[in-house]
Protein backbone atom coordinates (compact mmCIF):
# COMPACT_ATOMS: atom_id res chain seq x y z
CA UNK A 1 0.00 0.00 0.00
CA UNK A 2 0.91 3.59 -1.02
CA UNK A 3 3.22 5.29 2.06
CA UNK A 4 1.64 8.60 0.06
CA UNK A 5 0.86 11.84 2.78
CA UNK A 6 -2.52 11.86 3.57
CA UNK A 7 -4.38 13.96 1.43
CA UNK A 8 -5.36 17.06 3.46
CA UNK A 9 -5.57 20.05 1.33
CA UNK A 10 -9.32 21.52 0.46
CA UNK A 11 -10.57 21.22 -3.08
CA UNK A 12 -9.09 23.78 -5.64
CA UNK A 13 -12.29 26.50 -5.94
CA UNK A 14 -15.74 26.35 -4.63
CA UNK A 15 -17.87 23.12 -6.66
CA UNK A 16 -21.13 24.26 -8.48
CA UNK A 17 -24.19 22.74 -7.19
CA UNK A 18 -25.17 22.99 -10.90
CA UNK A 19 -22.99 20.71 -12.18
CA UNK A 20 -22.67 16.93 -11.53
CA UNK A 21 -20.14 15.49 -9.05
CA UNK A 22 -17.89 12.62 -10.59
CA UNK A 23 -15.81 10.14 -8.71
CA UNK A 24 -12.90 8.39 -10.26
CA UNK A 25 -10.97 5.52 -8.68
CA UNK A 26 -7.14 4.97 -9.40
CA UNK A 27 -6.44 1.34 -8.96
CA UNK A 28 -2.92 -0.89 -9.03
CA UNK A 29 -0.67 -3.00 -6.84
CA UNK A 30 1.97 -0.60 -5.53
CA UNK A 31 4.90 0.31 -8.27
CA UNK A 32 2.40 0.73 -10.96
CA UNK A 33 2.87 4.54 -11.26
CA UNK A 34 -0.71 5.34 -10.08
CA UNK A 35 0.77 8.57 -7.94
CA UNK A 36 2.39 9.84 -10.90
CA UNK A 37 -0.69 10.44 -12.67
CA UNK A 38 -3.36 11.57 -9.84
CA UNK A 39 -2.06 15.03 -9.68
CA UNK A 40 -1.86 15.54 -13.49
CA UNK A 41 -4.99 14.24 -13.93
CA UNK A 42 -6.45 16.71 -11.02
CA UNK A 43 -5.08 19.81 -12.51
CA UNK A 44 -6.49 19.26 -15.86
CA UNK A 45 -9.82 19.37 -14.09
CA UNK A 46 -9.00 22.19 -12.37
CA UNK A 47 -7.86 23.75 -15.76
CA UNK A 48 -12.02 23.54 -16.67
CA UNK A 49 -12.74 25.03 -13.75
CA UNK A 50 -13.89 22.26 -11.64
CA UNK A 51 -13.29 21.84 -8.10
CA UNK A 52 -11.09 18.46 -7.24
CA UNK A 53 -11.01 16.60 -4.13
CA UNK A 54 -7.84 14.44 -4.00
CA UNK A 55 -8.08 11.83 -1.33
CA UNK A 56 -6.94 7.95 -0.71
CA UNK A 57 -8.16 4.45 0.76
CA UNK A 58 -8.01 2.90 3.22
CA UNK A 59 -7.88 6.57 4.92
CA UNK A 60 -9.02 10.08 3.79
CA UNK A 61 -10.49 11.17 7.10
CA UNK A 62 -8.87 11.72 10.97
CA UNK A 63 -10.94 7.82 11.71
CA UNK A 64 -10.08 6.46 8.60
CA UNK A 65 -6.45 7.05 8.64
CA UNK A 66 -6.11 5.40 12.23
CA UNK A 67 -7.68 1.91 10.77
CA UNK A 68 -5.29 2.41 7.59
CA UNK A 69 -2.56 2.99 10.43
CA UNK A 70 -3.57 -0.47 12.38
CA UNK A 71 -4.43 -2.39 8.82
CA UNK A 72 -1.25 -1.69 7.57
CA UNK A 73 1.34 -2.89 10.32
CA UNK A 74 -1.06 -5.15 12.42
CA UNK A 75 -1.37 -8.98 12.37
CA UNK A 76 -4.62 -9.72 12.20
CA UNK A 77 -7.12 -12.54 10.50
CA UNK A 78 -8.70 -11.97 6.90
CA UNK A 79 -12.28 -11.18 7.99
CA UNK A 80 -10.91 -8.76 10.58
CA UNK A 81 -8.97 -6.57 8.25
CA UNK A 82 -11.85 -6.63 5.55
CA UNK A 83 -13.80 -4.85 8.15
CA UNK A 84 -11.50 -2.36 9.04
CA UNK A 85 -11.34 -1.35 5.28
CA UNK A 86 -14.91 -1.20 4.96
CA UNK A 87 -15.73 0.69 8.49
CA UNK A 88 -12.68 3.14 7.07
CA UNK A 89 -14.54 3.45 3.61
CA UNK A 90 -18.03 3.75 5.66
CA UNK A 91 -16.55 6.99 7.28
CA UNK A 92 -14.73 8.25 4.33
CA UNK A 93 -18.07 8.04 1.96
CA UNK A 94 -19.94 9.56 4.69
CA UNK A 95 -17.25 12.54 5.54
CA UNK A 96 -15.38 13.12 2.53
CA UNK A 97 -16.84 11.57 -0.93
CA UNK A 98 -20.62 11.93 -0.43
CA UNK A 99 -20.70 15.66 0.42
CA UNK A 100 -18.12 16.17 -2.26
CA UNK A 101 -20.08 14.91 -4.74
CA UNK A 102 -23.35 16.65 -3.78
CA UNK A 103 -21.59 19.96 -4.17
CA UNK A 104 -20.72 18.65 -7.60
CA UNK A 105 -16.81 18.25 -7.59
CA UNK A 106 -14.69 15.97 -9.04
CA UNK A 107 -13.73 13.36 -5.91
CA UNK A 108 -10.12 11.11 -7.14
CA UNK A 109 -9.56 8.46 -4.90
CA UNK A 110 -6.11 6.43 -4.64
CA UNK A 111 -8.26 3.54 -4.32
CA UNK A 112 -11.52 2.45 -3.31
CA UNK A 113 -13.33 -0.66 -3.28
CA UNK A 114 -11.85 -2.67 -5.65
CA UNK A 115 -8.44 -2.63 -3.75
CA UNK A 116 -10.20 -4.60 -1.14
CA UNK A 117 -11.31 -6.95 -3.95
CA UNK A 118 -8.54 -7.62 -5.04
CA UNK A 119 -5.86 -7.60 -1.85
CA UNK A 120 -8.18 -9.25 0.45
CA UNK A 121 -10.23 -11.06 -1.97
CA UNK A 122 -7.25 -12.44 -4.24
CA UNK A 123 -4.25 -12.16 -2.77
CA UNK A 124 -5.81 -13.05 1.01
CA UNK A 125 -8.41 -15.46 -0.73
CA UNK A 126 -11.17 -14.08 1.62
CA UNK A 127 -14.80 -14.85 0.98
CA UNK A 128 -15.76 -12.68 -2.42
CA UNK A 129 -19.80 -13.13 -1.09
CA UNK A 130 -18.47 -11.79 2.37
CA UNK A 131 -17.29 -9.08 0.45
CA UNK A 132 -20.28 -8.54 -1.86
CA UNK A 133 -21.83 -8.48 1.69
CA UNK A 134 -20.25 -6.14 3.24
CA UNK A 135 -20.22 -3.39 -0.03
CA UNK A 136 -23.82 -3.66 -0.13
CA UNK A 137 -23.94 -2.96 3.62
CA UNK A 138 -21.05 0.03 3.27
CA UNK A 139 -21.56 2.12 -0.20
CA UNK A 140 -25.62 2.31 -0.32
CA UNK A 141 -25.90 5.65 -2.10
CA UNK A 142 -27.96 8.00 0.41
CA UNK A 143 -31.67 8.80 -0.91
CA UNK A 144 -30.82 12.60 -1.70
CA UNK A 145 -27.82 11.68 -3.51
CA UNK A 146 -29.65 9.19 -6.01
CA UNK A 147 -31.89 11.92 -7.41
CA UNK A 148 -29.30 14.53 -7.31
CA UNK A 149 -26.56 12.21 -9.24
CA UNK A 150 -27.11 11.31 -12.91
CA UNK A 151 -24.28 8.92 -12.94
CA UNK A 152 -25.69 7.22 -9.73
CA UNK A 153 -25.74 3.24 -10.70
CA UNK A 154 -28.92 1.99 -11.01
CA UNK A 155 -28.18 -0.87 -7.89
CA UNK A 156 -28.08 1.73 -5.81
CA UNK A 157 -24.44 1.39 -4.79
CA UNK A 158 -22.16 4.18 -4.51
CA UNK A 159 -18.94 3.17 -7.27
CA UNK A 160 -16.59 5.33 -8.89
CA UNK A 161 -18.07 6.57 -12.30
CA UNK A 162 -14.76 5.66 -14.13
CA UNK A 163 -11.78 3.61 -12.49
CA UNK A 164 -8.03 3.87 -13.73
CA UNK A 165 -6.52 0.38 -13.29
CA UNK A 166 -2.93 0.51 -13.72
CA UNK A 167 -1.95 -3.16 -14.82
CA UNK A 168 1.35 -3.82 -14.05
CA UNK A 169 3.44 -7.45 -13.94
CA UNK A 170 4.31 -7.93 -9.98
CA UNK A 171 7.72 -8.60 -10.87
CA UNK A 172 8.25 -5.46 -12.40
CA UNK A 173 7.00 -3.43 -9.64
CA UNK A 174 8.94 -5.24 -7.46
CA UNK A 175 11.54 -4.33 -9.02
CA UNK A 176 10.55 -0.46 -9.17
CA UNK A 177 9.91 -0.07 -5.28
CA UNK A 178 13.34 -2.33 -4.62
CA UNK A 179 15.19 0.09 -1.69
CA UNK A 180 12.94 2.67 -2.43
CA UNK A 181 11.36 2.11 1.32
CA UNK A 182 10.64 0.11 4.39
CA UNK A 183 8.07 -2.21 3.37
CA UNK A 184 4.75 -2.25 4.94
CA UNK A 185 2.99 -5.78 5.66
CA UNK A 186 1.35 -6.07 1.75
CA UNK A 187 4.03 -4.78 0.49
CA UNK A 188 6.09 -7.70 1.71
CA UNK A 189 4.01 -10.17 0.55
CA UNK A 190 5.21 -12.98 -1.87
CA UNK A 191 5.00 -12.34 -5.88
CA UNK A 192 2.57 -15.26 -5.80
CA UNK A 193 0.36 -13.06 -3.44
CA UNK A 194 0.52 -10.22 -5.87
CA UNK A 195 0.02 -12.39 -8.82
CA UNK A 196 -3.04 -13.20 -7.02
CA UNK A 197 -3.70 -9.35 -6.36
CA UNK A 198 -3.48 -8.52 -10.13
CA UNK A 199 -6.11 -11.41 -10.95
CA UNK A 200 -8.56 -10.28 -8.17
CA UNK A 201 -8.28 -6.81 -10.01
CA UNK A 202 -8.74 -8.37 -13.67
CA UNK A 203 -12.16 -10.32 -11.92
CA UNK A 204 -13.69 -6.99 -11.06
CA UNK A 205 -12.53 -5.41 -14.41
CA UNK A 206 -14.16 -7.89 -16.14
CA UNK A 207 -17.18 -8.30 -14.19
CA UNK A 208 -17.81 -4.64 -14.46
CA UNK A 209 -16.05 -3.01 -17.57
CA UNK A 210 -17.96 -0.39 -18.68
CA UNK A 211 -16.78 1.11 -15.43
CA UNK A 212 -12.82 0.44 -16.03
CA UNK A 213 -10.32 1.15 -17.95
CA UNK A 214 -7.18 -0.68 -18.03
CA UNK A 215 -4.20 1.27 -18.55
CA UNK A 216 -0.77 -0.86 -19.55
CA UNK A 217 1.26 0.68 -16.61
CA UNK A 218 4.58 -1.03 -17.96
CA UNK A 219 4.85 1.99 -20.56
CA UNK A 220 6.95 5.15 -20.58
CA UNK A 221 5.00 7.60 -18.09
CA UNK A 222 4.04 10.07 -21.00
CA UNK A 223 2.22 6.83 -22.80
CA UNK A 224 0.90 6.04 -19.81
CA UNK A 225 -1.07 9.40 -18.92
CA UNK A 226 -2.02 9.75 -22.73
CA UNK A 227 -3.72 6.40 -22.00
CA UNK A 228 -5.01 8.21 -18.60
CA UNK A 229 -6.16 11.39 -20.71
CA UNK A 230 -7.71 9.34 -22.98
CA UNK A 231 -9.81 7.04 -20.66
CA UNK A 232 -11.12 10.60 -19.39
CA UNK A 233 -11.78 11.87 -22.49
CA UNK A 234 -13.47 9.33 -24.03
CA UNK A 235 -16.35 9.95 -21.20
CA UNK A 236 -17.02 13.37 -22.25
CA UNK A 237 -15.67 15.25 -19.00
CA UNK A 238 -12.29 16.72 -20.52
CA UNK A 239 -11.84 18.20 -23.87
CA UNK A 240 -10.92 15.77 -26.92
CA UNK A 241 -12.48 12.32 -28.30
CA UNK A 242 -15.98 11.37 -26.91
CA UNK A 243 -17.37 7.79 -27.06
Amino acid sequence: MSHSPPPTHPPSNVGNPGQTGLFISFEGIDGAGKSSHIGALADAFKAQGRAVTLTREPGGTPLAEKLRALVLSDAMDPLCEALLMFAARRDHLQQVIEPALARGEVVISDRFTDATFAYQGGGRGFDLGVLHTLERWVQAVPPLATGADAHAPTHQLRQPHLTLWFDLPPEVAAARLAGARAPDKFEAESAAFFARVVGGYAQRCQAQPLRFARIAADQPMDRVWADVLAAVQAKGWLPGERS
